[in-house]
């Protein structure tokens, strides 16, 4: 028999009735979320997601269980929606076969002159439109895409929210898709 969770008590009891929840419940949460999601950090996030939901929930809930797992899968439907961040290979890749491919280009295993004048055009294309992105966009872009840091160390560092760096990124992948096909489209015409 499931037990009635009310947390609008006195913030004692509220601590130790979430507290226990958290205990009762993580596992079985995170195996339940980690199973439906790319990687481990996403499932962390989602999890922690879950559990602010039930801190700020005002309202009784009767089926503690099945609030919680279905919290989690609207969490995991929510962020695969949302919150699917664009990849720089969304920036480089080439969908048509005649079209330039810039993924090509970089794994092309020939060194010769074209390859590496291509190669420079497309770095020095890109860090000018780097430049023309505003400062925040600039930098969760290059510290996602080409540093390889995660999205939760970012908002660690900045104190920003997911959706904000999130966001930010999502901007500035369009203005460089933007740019890179301007300069993809000006090199297939000549």
């Amino acid at each position: 028999m499931e037990r009635v969770v009310t947390l609008a008590a006195t913030m004692p009891s509220k601590e130790r009735n979430i507290t226990a929840i958290i205990n009762d419940y993580s596992k079985r949460l995170f195996g339940f979320i980690r199973k439906r999601v790319n990687n481990e950090a996403d499932a962390e996030d989602i999890l922690q997601d879950v559990f602010y939901q039930l801190v700020g929930n005002t309202q009784p809930i009767e089926q503690l269980t099945g609030w919680l797992f279905t919290v989690a899968r609207n969490k995991i439907i929510d962020r695969s929606r949302k919150h699917k961040p664009e990849l720089l290979e969304d920036i480089y890749g080439g969908d048509d076969d005649n079209m330039l491919s810039w993924t090509e280009l970089f794994y092309a295993k020939d060194d010769n002159p074209e390859t590496e004048y291509l190669r420079n055009i497309f770095w020095e294309t890109l860090n000018t439109a780097l430049d023309e992105l505003p400062k925040e966009q600039r930098n969760v872009f290059v510290l996602n895409e080409l540093d390889g840091v995660p999205f939760k160390e970012i908002a660690a560092q900045t104190g920003e929210s997911m959706n904000t760096l999130l966001s930010r990124k999502r901007y500035a992948v369009l203005h460089l898709r933007s740019r890179l096909q301007t300069l993809r489209d000006e090199l297939l015409t000549y």
